[in-house]
């Protein structure tokens, strides 16, 4: 065809359909490496969360443990109901029943993990990793846990219901509920965008990350070598994490290249958080969710050839039952309409973090690091055996697994894993020990040399006896500068008294253990 001559309407045709195959979706988008994926990632984040449970909870909500879930349920029982706190430990909040339901829920996680697709697995994951979380008080309140619930709902109606095998030939994943998780996508990623930009100035005058790899809640050896970063870096990295949370969400719901290219550097980011501090899961999970942006045609290039050719094998056009579009037409209304108050929280100029609007947390508000600390303070928890709390006395401070303590050791890599005992601290540390009142929990424990409370900690000065008297002190911690000659990782300066001395003897600490149930 010469330049310029015009065109018959077969070659206009012609050309529209190579549009649309190049740039939009096309007819029939293939989703079964999609749901695989998602499945396998959600299994394995579950994996990670039923170890941490049973490998902290007696501890923390036992009945021996910081905040005992049977306490929680006694109290709030005067005046709320299952309606209210959904759980499955108001039959019974005994130990036997939680680590019971702890092993149940990792047996099925693991399934998952492994291959089993099934509708019915995935809503007793989340019916019991909710039971956990409604009981679990601060020590699982946080944003991930309801991410965790809410991606694991969704993917339920990804699954067939009556078989066990992952892409089963008779079930095509439904597309509708692909989209329902971008929904998802764009609702964390956005939200953590508006929240940062209405919460602390550092975000919009660039500077935030100048300090939050030293003040985020447990740096790991990378944080310390990012903070050595001159200001530019850190104001690109600003900037770059406004455009990946205010502009690429938008995208999401694009055409299939422009949705490629979202998820591209939604996972990218999020690949980059996580080699930038120990977050959990959280960042482990939103990966998971973002990998809803991806078809069958650009995973394929990922995968083993195996995986291909049998999601090759598989009908590529879903045709849904009338049961199928019964239960779909009703999980779009429910989550249409959950989602009224989250679009209200992301448009308000005092939008909240990681918030929940009904019990079930089935549609939810995200976000992260809507203020960022510009100093660092740590509280010390120290024991002495001396018979006097004086300045003759003699203090050792306790170590934890991975908060900041003794400023030679290392700073710990252990994400996605979480311990929630560390985390609590540092929140701890960003008030006063009235807007933590486990904390005196936590110090009559070690007064006892509680092994419950001593398996927590990371070291023990006093190897399992008795200390006279524990007390709390504020520190101020900062990373080292590589130009000193120190083997340290930090250095700290105390600040003053975050606890004064506590011993069994002192009647007003035992009556505050008493009031709360405690003893």
């Amino acid at each position: 065809m010469e330049a310029g001559a015009p065109t018959t309407p077969e070659e206009d045709a012609a050309v529209l359909r190579r549009m649309r195959v190049g740039w939009f979706d096309g007819p029939a988008p293939r989703y079964w490496l999609t749901r695989f994926v998602y499945l396998r990632g959600l299994g394995f984040i579950h994996t990670v969360a039923f170890a941490v449970l049973l490998d902290q909870m007696g501890a923390l909500i036992g009945s021996e443990g910081l905040l005992p879930a049977s306490n929680f349920l006694s109290r709030i029982g005067r005046s709320t109901d299952f309606v209210q706190w959904p759980t499955l430990f108001w039959l019974d909040a005994s130990d036997p029943m939680l680590h019971g339901s702890a092993w149940i829920g990792m047996g099925l996680a693991i399934a998952l993990m492994l291959g089993v697709d099934n509708g019915l697995l995935m809503l007793g994951l989340w019916a019991i990793y909710l039971s956990f979380c409604h009981v679990g008080q601060v020590f699982w309140g946080y944003g991930w846990e309801i991410l965790l619930l809410e991606a694991t709902f969704l993917g339920a109606f990804l699954c067939p219901v009556r078989t066990l095998r992952p892409m089963p030939a008779a079930h095509v994943p439904p597309p509708p509920v692909i989209w329902m998780i971008r929904w998802l996508v764009f609702r964390v990623m956005f939200g953590a965008g508006m929240i940062k930009i209405r919460g602390d100035a550092c975000w919009t005058e660039l500077t935030c990350l100048a300090f939050h790899y030293e003040t985020q809640p447990i740096p790991h050896p990378l944080s310390w070598l990012l903070h050595q970063a001159p200001m530019w870096f850190h104001k690109a990295g600003a900037l770059f994490n406004h455009f990946v949370e205010l502009v690429v969400p938008w995208f999401v719901f694009g055409p299939r290249r422009l949705r490629h290219f979202a998820g591209a550097f939604l996972v990218a980011f999020q690949l980059l958080l996580i080699l930038s501090g120990n977050l959990s899961f959280l960042n482990w999970l939103t990966l998971v969710v973002c990998l809803s942006c991806f078809d069958d045609g650009w995973l394929r290039h990922l995968l083993p050839q195996f995986l291909s050719t049998v999601a090759d094998g598989r009908e590529g056009r879903w045709r849904a039952s009338r049961a199928q579009r019964v239960v779909l037409s009703g999980l779009g209304l429910l989550v249409g309409l959950l989602s009224l108050d989250p679009i209200a929280n992301m448009l308000s100029p005092r939008q909240a973090m990681n918030t929940s609007f009904e019990p079930l947390h089935l549609v939810n508000s995200y976000g992260a690091f809507g203020s960022v600390g510009a100093t660092r303070h740590e509280v010390v928890l120290q024991g002495t055996l001396s018979e006097h709390p004086d300045d003759k006395a003699t203090w050792y401070d306790y170590e934890f697994p991975c908060k900041p303590g003794n400023v030679e050791r290392r700073p710990c890599l252990v994400t996605p894993y979480h311990y929630r005992l560390d985390w609590q601290m540092w929140f701890a540390a960003l008030g006063d020990y009235s807007q933590q009142p486990w904390i005196l929990n936590l110090s009559y424990k070690l007064l006892r040399a509680d092994p419950g409370a001593l398996s927590l900690l990371a070291y023990d000065p006093f190897h399992g006896q008795r200390p006279r008297f524990v007390r709390a002190e504020l520190y101020r911690y900062r990373f080292t500068r590589l130009h000193e000659d120190t083997d340290a990782w930090w250095q700290r300066e105390r600040i003053g008294t975050y606890l004064t001395p506590l011993s069994l003897e002192r009647e007003s600490f035992m009556k505050a253990v008493r009031d709360h149930g405690w003893r």
